[in-house]
């Protein structure tokens, strides 16, 4: 009897708990998510602040990016080995620092040191879905999974607005300061109400493996980066590439025969988690194409160019605000997609709902209206990616792994978008007569997120048939198959 008069008050101590973690994970992220386009409204006052060039100004951005691909993977295995809250903790505490640093900074230099400290915060996505898998329960796990995934692109819209906000109206030390209060926010609620982790596989890091991929992920996004400038084709360019690949080449001989690789190369040579890292990079691409097009579009004045709004920049950013707004919701019904539709749906209709925003925008983007229903229309799609991509890894990757499976497809998806930034930059350069870019350059440029999407659309059920088969990868212990993971 007693059981039965302490089984609501049990149910409803669990549904406290597991909220309380999820509200920590989620401010967490969204400061991540955030600090990921808070800056761009701000590049042009920033060049002129510092007193810096155009090609240095753009490392505010790259430096971030370098820093992220390097860290995220080696912090994210740290969690799996040593604890995920642990481990979360160290990295809200550096990247806080970073934060502090970066708003004063008093020159180019300084800013760009910040930026490479604030980096590890990439690796606060891939742990807060390691932690939700442990902390909540099954009934909960795709919504608490859904929320989080769908707050990284309320956090990544709303950054594009609150950063023009606050860099027209105050000052863009202001933008740095916001992320500092997050991040001291973030960390006491962390440390109040996500438990330890129950999963850890200890053993040493691979700090081999870790430089290894590293040196490749520097070459490659370096090229990526600076291709726009010294030329594609210019022995800098080429011989990064070529650096990269060998780089990673070496990584690949190193970690075969490793008991405890940072890299599992059976996750690479496992067909469906190679297409769900394939998945994560073709999104990355589509994301940051409308992330650089979408406010220059709004930004060029009709009487330059023949097209255009002469928006400002918070204006500009406000356009993009219901593409932002309509993540969470889309994420939070991934869970409800499977269970009615399939294992294989969500990641399939995400990108379809992504490639019909597309092309949507592709035949009608002359109005503002277009421009606020046909990227929502994206942003729905974006939603429900979001939350299918972890969801695939948590059925592919053993627990003892979910952290760093999640980290290298969080990197798949920063190296796609630092390749759909520079496409994106590299179509409106060649588009560019007498100073302003051709109107048709921004069809061309929608119509190749079409493309992208649609390539999701192909890619996604390959992907998704692994949620019933992983027995190509790693043997999961007895001791993590306990609570079903």
């Amino acid at each position: 009897m007693s059981t039965r008069t302490d089984a609501p008050a049990h149910e409803a101590e669990g549904r406290a708990g597991s909220g309380r973690v999820l509200a920590a994970l989620v401010t967490a992220v969204f400061g991540y998510a955030l600090m990921q386009t808070l800056l761009v409204p701000a590049l042009g006052l920033l060049q002129t602040e510092l007193d810096t060039t155009p090609e240095w100004s753009a490392w505010i951005l790259s430096a971030f990016l370098l820093s992220s691909a390097v860290l995220t993977p080696l912090i994210s295995r740290m969690g799996d080995q040593y604890g995920k809250r642990r481990v979360l903790l160290w990295v809200l505490v550096v990247y806080g620092l970073g934060t502090v640093g970066a708003a004063a900074a008093q020159s180019i230099g300084q800013l760009i040191a910040a930026r490479v400290v604030q980096g590890s915060a990439l690796s606060v996505l891939p742990l807060a879905f390691a932690i939700l898998r442990e902390t909540l329960p099954p009934k909960r796990l795709h919504l608490g999974t859904g929320m989080v995934s769908g707050v990284v692109g309320v956090g990544a819209g709303g950054g594009l607005v609150i950063g023009g906000l606050l860099a027209d109206h105050l000052s863009w030390r202001a933008l740095f300061v916001l992320g500092a209060v997050l991040a001291a926010i973030s960390l006491a609620l962390v440390a109040w109400w996500v438990p330890d982790s129950r999963h850890t596989e200890g053993g040493s890091l691979d700090l081999a493996g870790a430089g290894l991929l590293g040196l490749g992920m520097v070459a490659l996004l370096l090229a990526l980066t600076e291709g726009p400038s010294w030329g594609w084709t210019s022995w800098r360019v080429l011989g990064l590439f070529v650096l990269a690949l060998a780089f990673l080449a070496v990584l690949a001989v190193v970690e075969s025969g490793r008991s405890n690789a940072l890299v599992d190369i059976k996750e690479f040579t496992h067909r469906p988690m190679l297409l769900t890292h394939l998945s994560a990079f073709a999104f990355g691409v589509l994301s940051y194409v409308f992330y650089v097009a979408l406010p220059r579009f709004a930004q060029t004045p009709e009487e330059a160019g023949g097209y255009g709004f002469g928006a400002t920049i918070t204006v500009a950013g406000l356009l993009m605000l219901p593409g932002a707004l309509t993540v969470l919701p889309a994420s939070m019904g991934v869970g409800w997609l499977a269970r009615r539709a399939g294992d294989k749906a969500p990641l399939v209709i995400g990108f379809a709902v992504c490639a019909a925003g597309s092309a949507l925008l592709a035949a009608a983007h002359t109005a503002m209206w277009q421009h606020l229903v046909f990227y929502a229309l994206v942003g729905v799609g974006t939603g429900v990616v979001m939350a299918a991509l972890p969801k695939l890894i948590g059925a592919l990757a053993p627990p003892t792994r979910i952290g760093t499976a999640n980290g290298i497809n969080n990197i798949a998806r920063t190296v796609g978008g630092v390749v759909g930034s520079q496409v994106t930059a590299a179509f409106l350069t060649a588009g560019t007569t007498n100073g302003t870019v051709e109107g048709s350059t921004y069809t061309s440029l929608f119509w190749l997120a079409t493309a992208v999407g649609v390539a999701g659309i192909v890619i996604a059920p390959l992907a998704a048939v692994a949620g019933r088969d992983s027995s190509a990868l790693a043997p999961v212990p007895q001791s993590a198959r306990a609570d079903g993971g």
